[in-house]
């Protein structure tokens, strides 16, 4: 039997009964035999202590189930919380695999280029960010330290700090937009991080999410490209009919992690 799937978020989001965040995935994992976890971290925590969400979230597992080790899928900066968990925090041995989606393994030349701002602002627009999460439920939300861990010498730094466990296989994926219309909700950050890094999928450009196994750049077989939302099937269908190369629909992908799952 497969060990457990432990799906973990990215920021701006919770793990929410009424809205999943991971859209259609859940119920294709369980019908191909896979049970479903959720991280339950907060939205905009650190690393560090969405780390220990996650940790504490992973040792809960093992221990009702006795499967031993689970399979962990990660969206955006939910990679970087699962990576602290699996090195800092010494998770690795119960931990077969983390595939990664659009994770800032890398960092982002575009945050390198907003963090040049006055820090005043960006702290004082984080402040009031922490606020509303605070709010909608987090209990230790630090947009500040969020973003600023996304620059590539924060980049840097956390993987000097966190190794890769030589007991787990990591995989990565990246995706692209085709334009910015590809995405209304984020045809601006596609046109800004475009600018510094080449084509991207709204937020992320495919240099920055490499991580261990590279599983290649992604694209839809359709003109509209695949989002950040996308990857974590935000509308709930599928991108266009199956024709030709690319992706269709984005349960394709989710299918091909499944299927290599340990």
């Amino acid at each position: 039997m497969a060990y457990p799937v432990l799906l973990v978020h990215g920021m701006g989001f919770r793990d929410s009964k009424l809205i999943n965040y991971w859209g259609r995935a859940p119920k294709l994992f369980e019908k191909l035999g896979h049970t479903v976890y959720y991280g339950g971290q907060d939205s905009n925590g650190s690393c560090k202590t969405n780390g220990q969400v996650i940790a504490e979230r992973i040792k809960q597992i093992v221990e009702e189930t006795g499967c031993g080790k689970v399979n962990i899928i990660a969206h955006s900066k939910g990679g970087l919380d699962t990576r602290y968990a699996i090195s800092t925090l010494g998770m690795g041995k119960y931990v077969a695999s983390l595939t990664t989606l659009s994770t800032p393994h890398n960092g982002s030349l575009t945050i390198d280029r907003i963090l040049k701002l006055p820090r005043v602002l960006i702290k004082a627009g984080s402040k009031v960010t922490d606020i509303w999460f605070r709010i909608l439920g987090d209990k230790h939300p630090n947009t500040y330290d969020a973003i600023e861990s996304f620059s590539t010498a924060a980049a840097k730094r956390f993987n000097r700090e966190n190794p890769d466990d030589p007991g787990v296989r990591y995989r990565s994926y990246a995706f692209v937009m085709r334009n910015p219309l590809s995405d209304l909700f984020l045809w601006f950050p596609n046109l800004v991080v475009n600018l510094f890094e080449g084509e991207n999928d709204g937020l992320l450009a495919p240099r920055a999410v490499q991580w261990g196994e590279f599983m290649g750049i992604r694209r839809s077989a359709c003109r509209r490209g695949i989002s950040h939302a996308d990857e974590v099937d935000m509308r709930r269908r599928r991108f266009c009919k199956p024709k030709g190369e690319g992706v269709s629909d984005m349960m394709e992908v989710y299918r091909e992690i499944a299927e290599a799952l340990l």
